[in-house]
């Protein structure tokens, strides 16, 4: 144990192996819907679905197991929502790109993405991001990922009139609310393991009013990767009307890591009295090279998920717990007919709970200011509201300039933070 709490620095962060060990598979657990969830979208696109199990696994683990290993950090990393849709929604079906051309469109997003990180352009872009509007992102995305489970339980429902509404009280419904309350009873007496307890009880629950099936065999062989892996066309993709699709994947992909990275870094302490992002620089480094990674072998834009803070809350600190997550992936591989029977609806109290615990940090805003408040209420409000880490941070972001430039407080703005807001502007544009 020595060993590893001398590489993973576990001591010194105020954790103990089991409760990394804990983290590392609560996260997995919280996203481990992945797996089913990017196949069913991409294979729309025309990839073999069996493949994409695979390769979505494969991603995962490459990409989750550098941040441990490497960059000592408990954020786990797997092909992006939202990211995969617009790939197969807008690039290959309305767009009728090849998924190869599409793959490379991807590979070639990751590369930029990866200049502006050697460049040390995306960390100085996290750096100078005033420290309100950081706060305002984790409560954005703590509202944001509450709005997930509270979907995913069945208790938010689409509604023509008002959006959203109140859905009906079913079986698994009920079933998820009384997960989510043995979580929250957990916290409260401050339990270690609620989180991860919750899940497994919500699914034995489903199991037991016949709503989840047990698998026919809990271990078989993973499909073959080949038709998709290194499928990619990057030639093709090297068109001058398509650095349209290239920058909007970059631009997604920036303020969704920068979003999960900062709301995240803030829940593990990893924040220094300056409001920079410990060990930031690595992470930035592991984002870029894991899209990189993923494209070559067939899947779209690899980035850090949110789902994390799940971890985070149960007590995940170092790499250590990312390395667990990454062969939690890697075993999923084998495991696929037990993990896919953990439904939505176990998994979404989890989602709830640690939205909670990142909403809290707006708490530390300073609510007499109004030139904080407004911005930091737009980000708060628009992350859920467009159902967009990216889009609420790019409103947060442009307000924020906005405002202060109205009021002539040029003193809160510099070079960074105008190249952010034009990068903001043009992603919102395009």
């Amino acid at each position: 144990m020595s060993l590893l709490d001398g590489y993973f620095k576990i001591s010194e962060r105020n954790s103990t192996v089991s409760r990394e060990v804990m983290g590392g598979i609560t996260t997995f657990l919280a996203m481990a819907y992945i797996i089913i969830v990017n196949p069913s979208i991409l294979s729309l696109s025309g990839m073999d679905k069996g493949a994409l199990i695979t390769v979505t696994c494969l991603a995962s683990f490459i990409g989750t197991i550098i941040a441990g290993v490497w960059a000592n950090s408990p954020i786990a990393l797997a092909p992006g929502m939202g990211l995969n849709a617009f790939f197969t929604y807008t690039l290959t079906l309305e767009k009728q790109i090849p998924w190869q051309t599409a793959l490379g469109i991807v590979f070639l997003s990751g590369c930029f993405f990866l200049i502006l990180a050697i460049g040390g352009i995306r960390e100085r872009i996290a750096n100078s991001i005033p420290v309100p509007l950081r706060l305002a992102v984790g409560g954005g995305i703590g509202l944001f990922i509450a709005f997930i489970g509270f979907k995913s339980m069945g208790i938010v429902v689409a509604n023509q009139a008002t959006y959203v509404g109140l859905g009906e009280f079913t079986k698994t419904t009920c079933v998820s609310i009384i997960g989510l309350f043995i979580i929250v009873i957990m916290e409260i007496k401050r339990m270690k393991g609620g989180i991860l307890l919750g899940i497994i009880i919500t699914t034995i629950l489903g199991i037991i009013i016949g709503d989840v099936a047990l698998p026919e065999k809990v271990i078989s062989l993973p499909p073959s990767p080949a038709p998709i892996m290194f499928k990619l066309d990057i030639l093709s993709a090297m068109k001058l009307s398509l650095i349209g699709p290239i920058f909007s994947f970059m631009f997604v992909d920036l303020f969704d890591s920068l979003g999960t990275l900062m709301s995240c870094s803030k829940e593990m302490g990893l924040v220094n009295e300056k409001g920079e992002i410990k060990n930031l620089g690595r992470m930035l480094y592991t984002d870029a090279a894991s899209t990189i990674m993923g494209a070559s072998i067939g899947t779209s834009t690899v980035t850090a998920y949110v789902e994390s803070a799940a971890g985070i809350v149960a007590g995940a600190r170092t790499g250590l717990a990312a390395t667990v997550t990454a062969l939690g992936f890697l075993l999923s591989l084998f495991f696929t007919p037990l993990i896919s029977i953990v439904p939505g609806y176990a998994t979404a109290p989890a989602l709830i709970v640690v939205g909670i615990f990142m909403f809290r940090q707006v708490a530390a805003l300073d609510f007499s200011d109004f030139k904080i408040l407004f911005p930091a209420f737009i980000t708060i409000f628009t992350m859920p509201l467009t159902y967009s880490i990216s889009t609420g941070l790019a409103l947060g972001f442009l307000s924020y300039l906005i405002v202060h430039i109205l009021v002539g407080d040029f003193k809160k703005i510099n070079i960074t933070l105008v190249f952010i807001g034009a990068i903001c502007l043009l992603h919102l544009l395009v």
